[in-house]
């Protein structure tokens, strides 16, 4: 890359070490950073790198501003945590784009991360071995009844299911409703992953059944993983067969 340009790169769940080669050599050749708070302070300062923290839910003016920069010749990484193409800023980059036709000459590239998802899964095994989805909870950027209408349909065509955001001081009532529509829709044994703050010092995994499962046990630092109807224990592991009639 040469130039100004755009890297959108993930951080992957929070240890280095699951930051990609990829994603590091952009940051080290970048001029400057733009990010959510908490992301760019994940960024090791040195000379001659500029960073643009901004507050959530200003995702778009965070993309315009990046534009901007690299209109002016700078070399910019938008930083994301997990995959920047996965509930991030990838999207939210393409979207300004497409309002702002006197920037689609710009270099970009998406510099894929390990998602909190991906992440979680790994810690307990194998969970999402078969077909999956991965919903959004939060209602921020759509209706809730969207989320619920997604929800029923994953459930009943026997997806795992991998849930970001499930639970914020904003929104404290509504994954006990989430859990309410799973009880109506898969058995209560059905294993449910509570996955927080994976690959940090602050990681905790925590197994149960559908019918054990409570809302308080989610916040927003966790990825709910809820396996299909043949998921399983093996052991201290938790996985899904690769064949439905396993």
């Amino acid at each position: 890359m040469s130039g100004g340009w755009i890297a959108v790169a993930g951080l992957g769940p929070g240890a280095a070490g699951l930051v990609t080669p990829e994603v590091t050599a952009a940051l080290d050749q970048a001029t400057d950073v733009v990010g959510y708070i908490p992301y760019v302070a994940r960024i090791v300062p040195r000379a001659g790198l500029t960073v643009h923290a901004s507050d959530n839910r200003v995702e778009l003016d965070r993309a315009q501003h990046a534009l901007d920069l690299a209109a002016a010749g700078a070399r910019v990484v938008i930083v994301s945590s997990g995959d920047p193409g996965v509930f991030a800023m990838a999207s939210a980059l393409f979207e300004a784009l497409e309002a702002r036709p006197d920037r689609r000459d710009t270099d970009i590239r998406i510099l894929p991360g390990i998602t909190a998802m991906l992440a979680a899964a790994a810690r307990a095994g194998a969970p999402l071995g078969h077909d999956f989805c991965a919903i959004n909870l939060s209602d921020n950027l759509k209706p809730f009844a969207e989320v619920e209408r997604r929800l029923r349909h994953a459930a009943r065509g026997g997806f795992a299911m991998a849930f970001y955001n499930p639970r914020s001081a904003s929104r404290p009532h509504q994954f006990g409703q989430v859990l309410r529509i799973l009880r109506e829709e898969c058995e209560p044994g059905r294993l449910v992953l509570f996955a927080r703050a994976v690959s940090t010092p602050d990681e905790t995994l925590t197994c149960v059944t559908l019918a054990e499962a409570e809302a308080e046990m989610a916040d927003m630092r966790t990825v709910v993983i809820v396996g299909n109807q043949a998921t399983r224990r093996v052991g201290r592991w938790i996985y899904t067969p690769r064949s439905v009639s396993a």
